[in-house]
């Protein structure tokens, strides 16, 4: 559940398919933290598109007693923002590369 910025969940010690695979990247990352089901994928989003958007420093904090997944989550943000970062870097590949084409069309 959210309790503001924050997401409070719980290891349910054991795989639950869809969860965390890039389908739920992909839902994740077109929409605001808040609009759907609370998950750690929101909180890695909110983070990203504040660093990118606003331009904010960002800093996440995990925490929990032992066992409770801390190095797991800190794996699925990590996957989250590498998979944003590759989109962005895709987008930006392609806007050069329209850009570039664009000049030529019209030279």
């Amino acid at each position: 559940t959210y309790i503001g910025s924050i997401v409070a969940s719980v290891n349910p010690y054991k795989s639950i398919p869809g969860l965390y695979d890039c389908a739920a990247v992909e839902r994740y990352s077109k929409h605001h933290m808040g609009e759907m089901a609370p998950h750690i994928f929101a909180v890695a989003n909110e983070c990203y598109r504040c660093l990118w958007k606003r331009h904010d420093s960002q800093c996440i904090l995990i925490s929990g007693e032992s066992g409770a997944g801390k190095t797991e989550s800190t794996k699925l943000i990590l996957k989250f923002l590498s998979a944003m970062s590759q989109h962005s870097l895709e987008l930006s590949s392609r806007e050069k590369t329209s850009c570039v084409e664009q000049a030529i069309l019209e030279s």
